[in-house]
């Protein structure tokens, strides 16, 4: 029976005849239909995975050819993430039978590598969303508890992960959206700093804040898939130019590194905090410092503005990017309207996008109107750029600094559905990344009493995700807990 482990030792198991490509895509295969009522996938590429596969096979046990970092490495991709001749369209009724005309430039890499591509999966649509309750697909199920929400928006690809329908997935994080799903699922989730990955192929939700993220089991599969798709891109101008360290050969080689951790003193102290988290957590400062590591506070009195600033952004750019979608070229239509452009426009956009997209459309275009542009996005600008002062100043002084990655674990569905400003600042402790850009990482280190797993976020300054890498790594051998 097929046994998955990680991308090294499935390469070892290739290459010694123990396992093949075709035997890990037909466990993967198997699997998806054996979780189908979780909703994690929204498309299953079964009979292409199969046939590359044993494309794989034949071309490896001819020996003809050197096999690719991701030789085999079955992998599953975001909703939001384009896949030449296969259909995208981002959980949204606006972009129904959509399908891609080219490849992503994270999926153009992943290929270039020999990993075979399973399927696309369910999310928030267009990423907007903590709950995965908002897509046109029906909601993903927690699959450890299937009456709690994955997380969002990338709830499927961390359930696909969870539950072993892949290797390794591909999220979209733009304001936790791959590492609080990750936290709810038990999972690791990274999202890297803004510009390590290209977002060309990536549909946008907020520009200056997207950024794809991996999911994983562990750390060496986080490490060799960011190498992989990281690098410069002619086709985002925002990609960054620098060089990619070699993540996956150097993990191990800082392994008794002692580290200064900074945490936000208010941030544990929240009233938001679930009590159980944050005396684990306190636990988990102390016993760090025990081991040797440098930990301490550090005050953080931009907390509070944190949530408003990042929604009043992210909704003005949001507003923006979603003007594309008018049903003219492509995708949804209100064929009712046709004769009449504006009702066209309204009747198609009012139809194709779900409530909490509206919602957003209709909270970006109020601030960036005349009257107000000033008093919102202007202001939201300037805490951001305080944001990035803060930041600077706490890296001078530290290596990392660890954060919850939620408020809670996992809640049940409809909880928090009726109280959007309750929704909204479930989002407390991870778009401060975002709005930064840093690189951070979920790592499911502990399990709460209720029987669901959560874990400590940690971030390193911007394009420092070696360190961050190698922390989580020596944090996820010597901290994590066995689930009861």
């Amino acid at each position: 029976m097929f046994k998955y482990t990680s991308i090294e030792q499935y390469h070892i198991d290739l290459l010694n005849g123990r396992a093949t490509c075709v035997q890990a895509v037909r466990f993967y295969l198997n699997s998806i239909k054996e979780h189908r009522h979780l909703n994690a996938f929204v498309q299953v590429y079964e009979e292409e995975a199969l046939r590359k596969a044993e494309a794989l096979d034949k071309k490896r046990t001819s020996g003809t050819s050197k096999p690719g970092r991701l030789h085999g490495v079955v992998i599953a991709l975001k909703d939001v993430i384009c896949y030449k001749d296969h259909p995208v369209s981002a959980a949204s009724k606006i972009l129904q039978n959509f399908t891609s005309v080219y490849n992503a430039t994270a999926v153009e890499k992943l290929l270039a590598e020999e990993a075979i591509i399973i399927g696309h999966c369910n999310c928030d649509e267009f990423a907007m969303g903590s709950t995965n309750e908002n897509s046109a697909y029906g909601r993903v199920l927690n699959g450890i508890d299937e009456t709690k929400v994955p997380g969002g928006s990338s709830g499927g690809s961390a359930v696909a992960v969870q539950t072993d329908c892949c290797m390794v997935s591909l999220g979209s994080d733009t304001g936790g959206s791959v590492r609080q799903p990750a936290d709810f699922c038990g999972v690791v989730g990274m999202k890297p700093s803004y510009g390590r990955i290209s977002r060309y192929g990536l549909i946008a939700y907020a520009s200056s804040f997207d950024q794809i993220g991996i999911f994983a089991k562990n750390i060496s599969d986080i490490a060799l898939v960011l190498e992989t798709i990281s690098g410069a891109d002619e086709f985002d101008s925002t990609c960054s130019l620098k060089p990619v360290p070699a993540f996956s050969t150097q993990l191990t080689s800082e392994t008794s590194r002692k580290y200064r951790v900074a945490y936000f003193k208010e941030a544990l102290e929240s009233e938001a905090l679930d009590p159980e988290i944050r005396s684990r957590l306190k636990h988990f400062t102390e016993k760090l410092q025990s081991d040797g590591h440098i930990v301490e506070p550090v005050d953080f009195e931009y907390l509070d503005y944190i949530v408003p600033t990042y929604y009043i952004l992210t909704t003005a750019e949001a507003s923006s990017n979603l003007s594309r979608f008018d049903g003219v070229r492509y995708g949804y239509r209100d064929v009712d309207k046709k004769n009449d452009l504006a009702a066209f426009y309204c009747q198609t956009r009012s139809g194709g996008f779900g409530w909490e997209v509206k919602k957003r459309i209709m909270l970006g275009n109020f601030v960036l109107s005349a009257g107000y542009y000033d008093a919102y996005f202007t202001k939201a600008q300037q805490v951001r750029q305080l944001l990035l002062q803060k930041t600077k100043l706490i890296f001078s002084r530290f290596d990392v600094l660890i954060l919850p990655t939620s408020p809670t674990t996992a809640y049940p569905f409809g909880e928090k559905t009726a109280d959007p400003i309750a929704m909204y600042l479930s989002d407390i402790f991870t778009v401060f990344c975002n709005l930064t850009g840093l690189p951070g990482i979920s790592l499911p280190l502990f399990w709460h009493s209720n029987g669901l797993p959560f874990g400590v976020q940690a971030m390193t300054n911007q394009f420092s995700e070696l360190s961050l890498l190698q922390l989580s790594n020596q944090w996820m051998q010597q901290y994590r807990e066995e689930r009861n």
